[in-house]
């Protein structure tokens, strides 16, 4: 099985109605012409696209952004205070319950040891009726109204809080760097309490190295690349310091690699030539992260795709979710054993979640 670490499903949903029950091929020519390719390029993500490429389990994101970052009157999944922040990202949980329950032979939401290891099963013994299997995470946490507001959250079935997309009240952010503020580390308390999973995506380096330090649970990035490959970054925080990589693989978290091209290939940017980059360049990070760490364990995939990108800007080769295997293949060509090609693909992410879930729901 392959996981991706970071796809904002609800934010594609909400903003441009895609209907992710549909194959890519179809949404692509249902969008042909129309403004949400202008916007998000063309899909990457659709449910027989999933199971086709052997994808059985996302980190699916609940996700609005600040009114300041708003693109124009169709970037409409936007918050201006906590209040409407809280009311985005709650809707998005309803959202994801909703499609689960309405479309149960395609989705399943995963919370627990227990569902994960039955999700894993299940998936493995009914070829033919394959689910993919979605785990929540929170993508900036001004939907938070207060750190013990996380207790409804969890209940809820959310695992994991990245707590800063651009600068929150609780953290800063790579766009607006600073550290963790008296209320972020309350925030931290609750969530390592409650056992959940701290996202360092997005966060400032301040941050991200008091996240390392202090947070006593379990660590990932969801979608972050490494920054000494994209130097000249318009957001250099946007990608991990080497130091900070360390200190994550110290503490044995896993980083899942983003597949933008402007994220992988330093210089490029959205209208150069797709063909400029490949799943070389891919594989480059991957390796990176690998060599810091002196193992193949600390290393995923969060592709994030249809977050803001589409056909145009990934790498040629990946053409849909349906062909993240090719990674696979383009490790093994670069002298990776299978066991570690496996494990990038998908088996580093569930170790962690096997570690980091609760028992049982």
């Amino acid at each position: 099985m392959i996981v991706d670490g970071h796809e904002d499903l609800a934010w594609n949903i909400e903003t441009f109605g895609r209907d992710y029950t549909r194959s890519v091929e179809a949404t692509r020519a249902l969008e042909a012409g129309g403004p949400t390719v202008e916007h998000n390029g063309q899909a990457l993500l659709g449910w027989p696209d999933w199971i086709e490429g052997q994808v059985g389990l996302t980190f699916a994101v609940l996700f609005a952004s600040p009114k300041r970052w708003q693109m124009g009157a169709w970037d409409h999944v936007i918050y201006e205070d906590s209040a409407q922040a809280h009311w985005r990202y709650w809707g998005q949980l309803d959202l994801y319950e909703r499609l689960a329950d309405d479309h149960p032979d395609k989705f399943q939401l995963i919370t627990s040891q227990t569902g994960l290891a039955t999700h894993l099963a299940a998936w493995e013994a009914k070829a033919d009726q394959r689910k993919l299997g979605w785990l929540l995470l929170m993508e900036g946490a001004d939907g938070v109204g207060a750190p013990q507001e996380l207790e409804e959250w969890y209940g809820r079935g959310l695992r994991i809080v990245g707590p800063a997309w651009d600068r929150t009240r609780y953290a800063g952010s790579c766009y607006d760097p600073g550290p963790f503020t008296r209320e972020g580390f309350a925030l931290l308390e609750v969530m390592a309490q409650l056992g959940m999973l701290l996202d360092v995506s997005h966060l400032s380096d301040e941050a991200a190295r008091q996240a390392v330090d202090r947070y006593p649970g379990s660590l990932l990035a969801s979608h972050a690349n490494v920054r000494r490959l994209v130097p000249h970054s318009r957001y250099p925080e946007r990608h991990l310091h080497d130091d900070v990589i360390g200190g994550l693989v110290e503490r044995d978290a896993v980083i899942g690699v983003v597949l933008a091209n402007k994220f992988l290939k330093d210089g490029w940017q959205p209208g150069d030539p797709r063909e400029l980059v490949t799943i070389e360049h891919v594989v480059d990070h991957i390796d990176a992260i690998c060599q810091l760490a002196g193992d193949a364990r600390h290393v995923a995939l969060g592709s994030d795709f249809d977050g803001g990108f589409g056909l145009d800007q990934v790498p040629v080769g990946l053409d849909s979710i349906a062909d993240l295997g090719k990674i696979g293949q383009a490790l093994l060509a670069r002298g990776y054993q299978e066991s570690d090609m496996l494990g990038v693909l998908g088996n580093n992410w569930i170790r962690l979640l096997e570690r980091a879930l609760p028992p049982s729901d």
